[in-house]
């Protein structure tokens, strides 16, 4: 049992640096595209005469380069320390998010190219500011209560959740869906990178928590090929991309399914509003439970939630409570979808190379969930209905739940790795 003393002692230390991640994942790449592209369909389909299917493939575009370059990013902050990566890529992101403006206003050929050409650069620059980074930094203050901890920093993403899409579709009923671009861009140009600047650092070595280290101070971890010849790690793996694949297209999709139902935008914005909640309730709630129960015990139940959603969805009309409970649902287990892969990337195999891991452990959350969006809006252009993938996804999120039932005990020790260098500690330090 812990002490609140000890409780206490890990958020005194830590309390800034969360703070400044909670605010740097909900302005980073993780949660913006995600919050903002489903409400650019009806714009762009009535300005140029795309369908879903190609308004949609940016997300996929970005998703899956961000993807592919997670242990890339992981890796430099392994070597470099977090801050710098945090950060640079913080300010790259939002200045490739704001050129989104840019896309030309003619209806030519290039037009669309130069769209995806622009969410290509969004996506090999921003991943160094979603929590593949701000994750290792929480992962190194704190371990008592490190469930806790990443449950509050991937608040952030709920906190996106809840105040992106209204500032969206604001944004685009006034300037224009270009301008919207811009005006999200704000976000982590005038709110997140001034705060990470002075707040977020990695601890000093006397700072961290005595769990994460060795005899002789070191962090404690396996590498990433021993981590990959583990069991453990693709079966975390494989539910990861059966999840994320099924809850992808699902959010993204969200806007247009309720608008198929009879809502109108403000009333689908509400709803995306709850899903942020949902979010949010799931990040805490998975987070106490991480740090009490085994991983297992909790995730096959949270992660089979959004069959519920699924099968709400289903069918024609639907009233907005119904709809909200959907939303709620759905985040609640993106929620805890989340905390799982940081989480379990330092339990399972600790934090001496946590980045190339837990970069590992992203990419089939970032691929797939920029696969899926395309998937069902592909489903709907060619059927005119989301049902045949809901009913699909209805059965996947019970299988990708089920799945971390097979993980089995967190090890007892990890082997200690080398001592770094002087000049890294002092640059992750600082």
């Amino acid at each position: 049992m812990v002490s609140s003393t000890e409780e206490r002692g890990e958020f005194a230390l830590g309390w800034k640096v969360l703070f400044a991640s909670v605010l740097g994942v909900a302005c980073g790449a993780s949660p913006l595209p995600f919050n903002v592209i489903g409400f650019t369909v009806e714009p762009l389909i009535a300005e140029f005469g795309w369908t879903r299917t190609q308004i949609l493939m940016p997300v996929t575009i970005f998703g899956i380069i961000a993807s592919l370059l997670a242990p890339f990013f992981g890796s430099l902050a392994d070597k470099y320390g977090v801050r710098k990566v945090a950060l640079y890529s913080l300010f790259a992101f939002g200045i490739s998010f704001a050129m989104v403006a840019l896309t030309p206003t003619a209806q030519v050929t290039s037009t669309l190219y130069i769209y995806y050409a622009l969410w290509v650069l969004i996506g090999l620059v921003g991943i160094g500011s979603t929590p593949v980074s701000w994750s290792r930094a929480i992962n190194l203050w704190f371990y008592k209560r490190r469930g806790l901890a990443l449950g509050i920093l991937l608040m952030g993403t709920s906190l996106a959740a809840i105040t992106v899409p209204k500032l969206a579709v604001w944004g685009i009923e006034n300037y224009g869906w270009r301008s919207m671009f811009a005006i999200v861009a704000i976000l982590p140009l005038a709110v997140a990178l001034p705060l990470g600047y002075f707040l977020f650092r990695e601890p000093r070595a006397d700072e961290r928590p005595q769990a994460i280290a060795g005899v002789s101070g070191n962090l404690t971890g396996v590498t990433l090929r021993t981590a990959m010849r583990d069991y453990r790690f693709w079966l975390i793996w494989i539910s990861i991309a059966i999840v994320a694949g099924s809850f992808g297209g699902a959010f993204i999709n969200l806007p247009t399914m309720l608008a198929d139902r009879g809502l109108e935008a403000q009333t689908a914005a509400s709803v995306m509003g709850v899903l942020g909640i949902g979010i949010f309730t799931g990040r805490i709630i998975t987070g106490m439970l991480l740090d009490r129960f085994w991983a297992g015990f909790v995730a096959f139940p949270l992660l089979c939630l959004p069959a519920i959603s699924c099968y709400i969805l289903l069918g024609h009309d639907i009233a907005f409570p119904m709809a909200a409970l959907a939303g709620f649902l759905l985040g609640f287990a993106a929620g805890a979808e989340s905390d799982l892969i940081a989480y379990l990337t330092g339990r399972y195999f600790g934090m001496a190379h946590y980045g190339k891991i837990y970069g590992m452990l992203y990419m089939p959350f970032g691929f797939f969930s920029a696969l899926s969006p395309i998937i069902y809006a592909n489903v709907r252009d060619t059927t005119g209905s989301y049902d045949p993938v809901l009913s699909v996804a209805l059965f996947a999120f019970f299988i990708g739940g089920a799945l971390l039932m097979l993980l089995g005990r967190y090890p007892g020790s990890l082997p200690e790795a080398e001592a770094a260098p002087a000049g890294k500690l002092a640059m992750e330090a600082g």
